[in-house]
């Protein structure tokens, strides 16, 4: 659903302006008119749901099958206690649930992942601009913001078409994620300019960049069931993944290594470093036992044939060049005490340094942004500016890979449309 070009004549007043036709705010805008409010939805590009339709590899995650106290968690303490009203108010269940009744029947994958059925997510990008037409909302694309301002109890909204009046406005523009979807952040110096506070923006859910040679010699290889631990130069753990990893010709990609994107994005990359364990499910001395009782057997088996699961050629020897081996898959009776030891470790805690993220332009949501003591979790509205509201990518909130991001927008957008009076 592409809309032409607005003519210089629209009218841009109205009770509610929202900026940004993205998930947040075609869902906030759809709700809100089902409430009897009047809604006038800007976007600057051409369509609505850009972002949507590039989703989850334009399948769209769009949410999670984890219920909402779990959700909660993925986002730490500060976020999980700012989004558990908002996850009691729209569960992950009543997403799916939502969808289902706009004709967008949903399925679980693995991951905690939840899909539309028809792996199509133009239906899920289609249903919600439906549903905010059929609801009366009015869609204005082509219409970017270039600036807003208070203005005697309403709110100015400079566009190249005029100036829009409302009274409540409704900020849902999305980070600094995916560039080439329009997503530049104007909306953190807008709330900038407002003198709310900001915490600084990095890319989030992005791949990791790695100088390691060895690491761009495995690029395209997946290890599904391993776990990375994030490290700091002082060895201090920042944190832990147990999902699929995908080596690349620049470093580290998958959900994995991209669920600790933002925190090496936020600080100075060098000395940091991913330890990679590709049997997280056995102990180290269970490794060791597998290894001493091969080497036992009858037929000198190679150490390929004595791991928990079987590995590609190239990440065995990656593995066996960094326990320093004799070969990339000697035989289990030739490996000694130490050489043992060093197998060991390598599989259970394979390090590689890290130099950075690919950044914005492939981070699938952005860090930072409005700090969230700022905003009522019982609304969204913003303390201090009566009659502004901010949802999606503004808000200082980033979960891991798993359709989280897109509950998160969904249903902070329930609450502030069901936190408006009601219309007689």
């Amino acid at each position: 659903m592409e809309a032409s070009a607005p003519s210089q004549t629209e009218c841009l007043d109205a009770p509610i302006i929202v900026l940004g036709a993205g998930a947040a705010g075609l869902w906030f805008s759809w709700r809100a008119a089902m409430g009897g409010a009047q809604v006038l939805l800007l976007e600057k590009t051409p369509r609505t749901g850009t972002k949507i339709l590039a989703s989850g590899g334009t399948r769209c995650n769009l949410t999670t099958s984890l219920d909402p106290s779990q959700a909660a968690e993925l986002f730490g303490t500060k976020g999980s206690r700012f989004l558990n009203h908002a996850f009691e108010v729209l569960s992950p269940m009543a997403v799916r649930e939502r969808f289902e009744e706009l004709g967008v029947p949903t399925e679980e994958a693995p991951l905690d992942k939840v899909f539309p059925s028809s792996g199509r997510a133009r239906d899920v990008r289609d249903a919600l601009e439906a549903a905010a037409r059929a609801a009366g909302v009015k869609i204005v694309c082509n219409a970017p913001a270039h600036s807003i301002r208070p203005d005697q109890g309403d709110w100015l909204v400079e566009t190249p078409l005029g100036v829009g009046r409302c009274q409540r406005l409704v900020l849902a523009v999305g980070g600094r994620s995916y560039q080439t979807t329009g997503t530049i952040g104007e909306g953190y110096r807008w709330l900038q300019d407002l003198d709310l506070e900001l915490t600084p923006t990095t890319p989030a859910l992005v791949p990791m960049t790695s100088d390691e040679e060895w690491i761009h010699d495995l690029a395209g290889i997946a290890w599904q069931n391993g776990e990375v631990r994030l490290e700091d130069p002082k060895g201090k753990i920042l944190g832990r993944r147990r999902r699929p990893l995908l080596f690349t010709h620049l470093g580290l990609s998958g959900p994995g290594a991209m669920d600790l994107a933002g925190q090496v994005a936020a600080q100075p990359a060098a000395g940091m470093r991913l330890m990679l364990d590709f049997f997280p499910d056995e102990s180290r001395e269970g490794t060791r036992t597998r290894l001493i009782e091969a080497a036992g057997r009858k037929g000198a088996p190679r150490i390929s044939r004595c791991l928990p699961e079987a590995m590609p050629k190239r990440l065995l020897s990656a593995v066996s060049r960094a326990a320093l081996l004799d070969g990339p898959d000697p035989k289990a009776q030739f490996l000694d005490r130490a050489a043992r030891h060093r197998l060991v470790e390598a599989l259970h805690g394979l390090p590689m340094n890290i130099s950075g993220t690919r950044g914005f332009d492939v981070a699938e949501v952005t860090r930072g942004g409005l700090c969230l003591h700022q905003l009522d979790p019982f609304s969204m509205q913003v303390n201090s500016h009566p009659g502004l509201t901010v949802l999606g990518e503004l808000l200082d909130l980033d979960g891991p890979i798993g359709g989280l991001n897109f509950q998160v927008a969904f249903a902070c957008a329930e609450v502030a449309a069901l936190a408006l009076p009601v219309e007689d």
